[in-house]
């Protein structure tokens, strides 16, 4: 089970886990990534098919590593997993592909990771950044169990072909689910059951991106608590097209259903209508349960954590968190800032522990 004293396992090697890697590595650690997946990317290549970034480019890249091509458009989803997996070669760090981490337990000052194909991998420290992708939530309504038609969450949805000339109902207010209507609306009739009305944001003001200005009056970096405060709730990105298309009744609009009824909804005012889909585009949770045997979570399975450091462990740091610390902490262009604020703490528990121990 031994590892050098230094090593520090990173779970997860996407954005968060290469950026982790990158500021582990930046320290005089060695870090020591474990990806479940083929490709050191993260959940890039299964979003749905049509996905671009709501950066533009300039706004869209891991420091020192700038994205390729004009500095204003949109990367699509595959560029984005090229560059990451172009990061991951640059980065002179080992990194292990298929490697999924089944449990974190606690050993002396340090701890020991164990893997899925039964390995017990040791550790000085340990970084949780393997996203949530994997950890799709779908609420629970009257009737789900027996609804006869498809039920899916967006993490499953990737093109509107198989749902041409079908009812589709998309749950969720969110960027996700508004892009996910649209794009269906050519193909099927759709509606989008919310709990409040869409609020939409601009994507361009005066000729220059969102981001511009976000990045340059600094609100990019401003604790959640701010974003909560002035924002007041969900935004969604306005293109030019998602707004004009709920106006036009190209979608519609409806306030949540209730409660499912066999083929069907049965949707505010009792009106029951039957739906061949319901795509939930609800959000995702943190995917920790690996850390259960820590004691690290509470009783939902969210971390207990201040800004990405644990509350309960030295030595376990988190990365890529949504709002971790900021409205970018779970960006391309934002999470080095915090994956750098939890590795400097980590080092320092890391470079102690072996004296402590008497190593």
């Amino acid at each position: 089970m031994s590892t050098p004293d230094d090593t520090v396992i990173i779970v997860g090697g996407g954005q968060s886990g290469l950026a982790a890697a990158r500021a582990a590595r930046d320290a005089g650690l060695r870090p020591l990534v474990l990806e479940a997946g083929e490709r050191p990317v993260g959940s890039w290549p299964h979003y749905y098919d049509s996905l671009t970034l709501f950066s533009p480019a300039r706004h869209s890249a891991i420091p020192g590593a700038p994205f390729p091509g004009d500095p204003d458009r949109y990367p699509h989803r595959d560029e984005v997993a090229a560059y990451l997996e172009r990061y991951a070669a640059g980065l002179d760090v080992e990194i292990r592909t298929n490697t999924s981490v089944e449990a974190v337990e606690a050993d002396g000052s340090g701890f020991a990771v164990r893997t899925a194909d039964g390995r017990t991998l040791a550790a000085a420290g340990v970084v949780a950044a393997g996203g949530s992708f994997t950890s799709p939530h779908v609420p629970e309504l009257p009737g789900q169990e027996d609804f006869s038609g498809e039920l899916l969450h967006v993490a499953d949805y990737r093109n509107p072909k198989p749902y041409a000339g079908k009812r589709v109902v998309v749950v969720g207010g969110g960027n996700s689910a508004v892009q996910v209507a649209y794009e269906l609306s050519p193909e099927a009739s759709v509606t989008l059951a919310t709990r409040a009305p869409v609020r939409f944001l601009q994507q361009r003001h005066n000729g220059r991106d969102l981001h511009d200005w976000l990045v340059d009056t600094g609100f990019d970096r401003l604790p959640p608590e701010w974003l909560i405060h002035y924002v007041g709730g969900t935004l969604v990105m306005e293109t030019g097209d998602y707004e004009n298309a709920l106006n036009s009744g190209r979608m519609d609009r409806r306030e949540m259903f209730t409660a499912f009824d066999g083929d069907g909804v049965v949707w505010a005012d009792g009106a029951r209508e039957p739906v061949d889909a319901v795509v939930f585009a609800t959000g995702y949770r943190p995917a920790l349960d690996y850390l259960r045997p820590l004691g690290a979570l509470n009783a939902a399975g969210a971390p207990l954590h201040t800004g990405g450091i644990s509350a309960t462990h030295p030595g376990l740091a988190y990365a890529g968190l949504e709002f971790q610390r900021s409205f970018s902490s779970n960006t391309l262009r934002g999470v080095h800032r915090d994956a750098e604020h939890v590795i400097a703490p980590l080092a320092a528990h890391v470079r102690k522990a072996p004296a402590a121990a008497g190593l």
